[in-house]
């Protein structure tokens, strides 16, 4: 099995089993989401110590030693982005599994176990060996932002270009949008790490998409400190657009302030 197979195989069996989790009934909402994130976990590190146990290994849910920072090839794994989202029953939650070589994000897939875009049920899994075509983008640009707390820079921005936003839950979730053509710009400066990212940028970027840190340099992956705090995912030919606008509001933003 290829890399990109593992990484698609269990998202997607992670994701199963955390569906299966949700209808058990054997969770009040308040303690569904820790059960969904501890058993996903469980099952993700356990495989992937069993098939690749040369590798790092960085999950949200589990206590780093260091060992990875050693490894030129370091597997990322976020078992549930959106908890929140996936404790209250909502589609916009995601799986992440990618693999980083040398800080890059080479691998990844991300599975959307709650998403039923034909009726027919099961999600989906984005993967970065099985590109899709990305459809062309909205004539008016549709931003997808936080549902609770969206970035200042995502507001100053979507108002210059009149982008419609669109509220949404994880960032695998807003990453995926993206590349299905349900939305063209993810700006995010909030705050995350490098597994609410790293598995949706090698997605995007094996996609075509372009994915770079809002001042434009590369999200460099494997790190000791492992807040990634800010990103920009869209199409190619938007890219310098919407870095010059960021770099601008920014700097508005700091000449306030002095």
């Amino acid at each position: 099995m290829t890399d990109a197979q593992l990484a698609a195989h269990l998202a997607q069996a992670a994701g199963r089993i955390l569906l299966e989790v949700r209808v058990s009934g054997m969770f009040s909402p308040k303690a569904l989401g820790k059960a969904g994130d501890q058993t996903a976990n469980q099952f993700l590190v356990a495989a992937l110590r069993e098939q690749r146990p040369d590798d790092g290994l960085l999950s949200e849910e589990m206590q780093c030693d260091g060992t990875r920072l050693q490894k030129s090839r370091v597997w990322i794994v976020d078992p549930v982005d959106g908890t929140r989202e996936y404790s209250e029953e909502r589609q916009d939650w995601a799986v992440h599994v990618g693999l980083a070589i040398d800080g890059v994000p080479v691998i990844g897939a991300v599975a959307l176990p709650g998403m039923d875009l034909d009726g027919q049920g099961g999600g989906m899994v984005l993967r970065t060996d099985q590109p899709i075509a990305v459809p062309p983008g909205a004539d008016r640009p549709r931003m997808v932002v936080s549902r609770t707390r969206p970035a200042p820079e995502a507001i100053a921005i979507a108002a210059r270009l009149g982008a419609e936003l669109v509220p949404m839950g994880s960032a695998g979730a807003k990453a995926m949008a993206i590349v299905l053509g349900q939305a063209d710009i993810y700006l995010h400066s909030g705050g995350q790490y490098e597994w609410d990212s790293m598995a949706p940028v090698a997605v995007a970027l094996a996609h075509g998409l372009h994915a770079s840190r809002i001042d434009g340099s590369p999200l460099v992956y494997n790190q000791a400190e492992v807040y990634l705090p800010d990103l920009l995912i869209c199409r190619k030919a938007d890219a310098a657009l919407l870095l010059d606008l960021i770099a601008q509001v920014q700097a508005e933003a700091k000449a306030e302030t002095n």
